[in-house]
């Protein structure tokens, strides 16, 4: 712990979100943070690490270095210094001392406890605080939900009753067909599209079924669970706003995307079930939603799609985990959602899981959408090279998915039926 003098208020003041307390909790704020030194060359902290802490740059340069080896520098004094360094966690780069340096070291939950119980204007929580720097309101916005994950306050999105109790009575060991079929038929929607699945090309017999008893029966239990689930995500991406309806409908046109690939990768190349790859591709950016619907509320964030886009993509790895906690999804799905866009991630499991098809199936999605500009290459991809059994590479898996594309598109329609 440094023996030096705690900062004063007016040097604190300079941070964000510092600026949002008391000088009475600056000045406790101040007598429990750590002043820390680095050396030219030390490192500051490390990708993917989780601390706890927020660090405020005070002196000199550091600079930090993404996963793909770009990098770039922050000098103290500079408004990009005005907030913590490399603030998400896990951490998304490596921060070292490209000079001598100095920092505030700060731990988030007493950073976040302060920020709740400061004042806050009437302005502001209506939304309608004229912020000049649109940086300043998107940090505020990113504490705002971290402190609410901490403090398990978060307003959260249900999935439907149906789902629920459709996934009760597969768990029980002594439920039959019938009983399953009772609790799908009270959801004549759920109950419609299932039969209409059951008859997909995905699915298909000798013959049609007409019933939800012979559907369940054709496709067992296991994929009758995942499908109702799968069917019943689908209100979840709706809104009574149009002005959040917008962003629902690209967000659910992207989901419905990487679950038709997560799929077809599963079916192809693992042991997976591929209903589970398919739902857990599905999933892999519910966060994004209750913060769409938070970030309504903070003008200047939701107006700017390029702000807005930044904020869903620093919040939703750590907001979607705990949503499909809060639905009670295995820790599969949990840390498929939670590393979906996490390219170093690798699993210490030696089979192909979850996470490995949902991150190849992004992948694939984003460079079919020509949205590959910041995408690693394909070889520096654990997940990657985890889907073994094809003997993938960049030209086998674009292969791959282009002789798919019939399946692709039937999974596509599977999730666009009404």
């Amino acid at each position: 712990m440094s023996a030096k003098e705690p900062l004063p208020v007016r040097r604190l003041r300079e941070f964000q979100p510092l600026d949002k307390l008391t000088d009475e909790q600056l000045i406790v704020l101040a007598a429990r943070a750590e002043q820390r030194k680095y050396k030219k060359g030390q490192r500051v902290a490390e990708r993917g690490a989780r601390d706890g802490l927020e660090y405020f740059l005070l002196e000199g340069d550091v600079d930090l270095v993404a996963v793909d080896g770009r990098s770039k520098k922050i000098s103290a004094g500079s408004e990009t210094a005005h907030n913590p360094i490399a603030r998400l966690q896990p951490r998304m780069y490596d921060v070292a001392a490209a000079s001598p340096c100095e920092f505030l070291v700060i731990e988030q939950d007493i950073l976040n406890q302060l920020l709740r119980a400061a004042p806050v204007a009437d302005s502001e929580i209506a939304g309608e605080l004229d912020v000049e720097d649109n940086q300043s309101e998107e940090h505020h916005l990113l504490m705002e939900f971290y402190a609410e994950l901490r403090s398990n306050t978060l307003a959260l999105p249900s999935v439907s009753d149906v789902a629920w109790k459709v996934r009760r009575v597969t768990d029980r060991p002594t439920s039959t067909v019938e009983d399953i079929s009772r609790v799908i038929a009270t959801d004549p929607s759920i109950s419609a599209k299932l039969v209409r699945a059951c008859n997909s090309p995905m699915y298909r017999g000798f013959s049609d079924v007409s019933t939800v008893r012979d559907a369940i029966v054709r496709l067992g239990t296991r994929t009758t669970q995942q499908l109702v689930t799968v069917f019943s995500m689908r209100e979840v991406f709706k809104s009574q706003r149009p002005e959040l309806q917008a962003a629902m409908d690209q967000l659910w046109q992207h989901s419905r995307e990487v679950a038709a690939l997560s799929w077809v990768l599963a079916d192809a190349a693992t042991k997976i079930n591929p209903e589970e790859a398919l739902l857990a591709g599905l999933l892999h950016d519910i966060g994004s939603i209750p913060v769409i619907v938070h970030a309504e509320h903070h003008v200047n964030v939701f107006a700017d799609k390029t702000l807005l886009n930044h904020v869903i993509t620093e919040l939703k790895p750590d907001i979607g985990a705990e949503l499909l906690k809060t639905w009670g999804f295995s820790g599969d799905f949990v840390t498929a959602a939670r590393h979906a866009e996490d390219w170093t991630y690798e699993s210490a499991d030696e089979a192909p899981q979850l996470v490995d098809v949902v991150i190849v199936a992004q992948l694939h999605a984003m460079i079919s959408n020509q949205k590959n500009a910041e995408l690693p290459r394909f070889e520096t991809v654990p997940a990657y090279w985890r889907l073994g059994e094809l003997e993938l590479s960049a030209s086998r898996s674009l292969e791959l998915l282009t002789q798919a594309k019939e399946r692709v598109d039937e999974v596509q329609k599977l999730l666009s039926i009404h």
